[in-house]
């Protein structure tokens, strides 16, 4: 008997999310008001310097993100003309559960979501719903040559996302690429890039009809990377260099699907 209320509880649990998260997705992609997006800053590191840089930290750092998207949808003449707004949430001291290690399947893939999820309910309370709220996770690492970062993630199941950065204003620019990535994916976007990290043709490139292709001058945000030839690309300097490809577009309801 304790298993039947166990396993029935369990799928109760399971339906109340898959609810959730469909009425979520519905109403995070309708764009007939601003998205809210919080930055959550952490020092990943505990280290002095990565704190110096937080407490500089303020919600103009991340307008040229606002600005991006403004541009973007006035190029695809969405009805609103702020399809986002970011703010600057509090200073973490816990963090996000860690991110499986690749390759990992997808029974992983779900635990951890949901226990991000779960971290995120009981870290970032909001009196208000969350099924327009994205919320970003940003670890703040110090700036060190060939310095590799962990894999920035984002779930459009829960408007979440975690993201790894550079403490460095010198770095700001393309930090912002990877948070306008990042968030991206939890409304619908896809990558456009290959095992190897470089842009898909077509849908990879920012203008895909152009003659002769290469190089381009600009990259599709679903890379972040500009095709200088059929083999080598380049990462953009800032989203003053990014576009919203028409399939990113789709993805995200700001064109049919059937749109040419």
């Amino acid at each position: 008997m304790f298993k039947f209320f166990r396993v029935t509880f369990l799928l109760l649990v399971f339906v109340a999310l898959a609810f959730y998260t469909k009425t979520q997705k519905l109403k995070s992609r309708n764009w007939t008001s601003p998205l809210d997006v919080v930055i959550y800053p952490m020092n990943s590191e505990n280290s002095p310097i990565v704190e110096d840089y937080i407490t500089r930290l303020n919600s103009s750092s991340f307008k040229e993100i606002d600005v991006f998207f403004e541009q973007e949808a006035e190029h695809y003449q969405l009805i609103i003309q702020q399809p986002i707004k970011t703010t600057l949430g509090n200073t973490l001291q816990t963090f996000p559960p860690a991110a499986p290690t690749p390759p990992f399947g997808f029974i992983e893939a779900a635990w951890w979501s949901m226990k991000l999820r779960y971290w995120a309910y009981n870290n970032t309370p909001d009196d208000k719903s969350n099924l327009h709220r994205v919320r970003v996770f940003v670890h703040y690492h110090e700036t060190v040559d060939n310095k590799r970062l962990d894999h920035s993630l984002g779930l459009d199941k829960g408007l979440l996302s975690v993201v790894h950065a550079f403490a460095s204003k010198d770095q700001e620019q393309q930090n912002n690429i990877v948070i306008a990535h990042e968030l991206l994916h939890t409304v619908g976007a896809t990558d456009k890039y290959d095992r190897n990290n470089q842009p898909v043709f077509p849908d990879g490139y920012a203008d895909p009809e152009q003659l002769p292709l290469f190089p381009q001058s600009q990259a599709e945000i679903m890379t972040a990377k500009i095709p200088l030839s059929q083999l080598d690309s380049e990462m953009a300097e800032s989203l003053n260099y990014c576009i919203i490809g028409q399939t990113t577009a789709k993805e995200i309801n700001w064109l049919e699907s059937n749109s040419e």
